[in-house]
């Protein structure tokens, strides 16, 4: 192989290894980007359900929506911002009242119902709203409690 030869199959080498590095560089850029919205959108998801759930437990607590509605939402939005936080003992009836209600028909499937039905399926929803009042008013407040620490509230 020629000198001539040789250096432009090292010129042309550079030339690709400088495109590929520019081009890895584009990448590692793009992926930082796409980290960061990923990472803000979490954050404001976790913020909007926050907000979400302070207004489902003022309106539990100033009994403007009933028990089985609000335990509902309010253990889905604690899943939400920290699937181990429906868990905790503190906030367990949310998630009674949900496996003890989830059954019972709601929205097209409940019009659906015969009145019979409905009034049935009504009975039983109001006895849990009943035996589980002050467990899941409880609850409520500890959400308030727990709110009120704060960022430091996840941990």
């Amino acid at each position: 192989m020629s000198l001539t030869a040789a250096v432009l199959l090292l010129g042309a080498g550079i030339i690709i290894i400088a495109g590929l590095a520019a081009y890895a560089f584009t990448l590692r850029n793009e992926v930082k980007r796409r980290e960061a919205f990923r990472i803000d959108e979490e954050r404001r998801a976790q913020q909007n359900s926050l907000e979400n759930l302070d207004y489902v437990v003022g309106a539990l607590l100033q009994e403007q929506v009933n028990i089985t509605e609000a335990s509902w939402r309010c253990k889905v939005l604690l899943e939400i911002i920290e699937p181990s936080l429906a868990e905790r003992q503190e906030f367990q009836a949310f998630a009674t009242v949900y496996d003890r209600t989830r059954h019972l028909k709601t929205h097209d499937a409940r019009k659906q119902l015969t009145p019979r039905d409905r009034m049935r399926e009504d009975k039983e929803r109001l006895a849990v709203e009943d035996e589980m009042r002050e467990d899941v008013l409880a609850a409520a407040k500890a959400v308030e409690a727990w709110r009120a620490k704060g960022k430091n509230a996840l941990h």
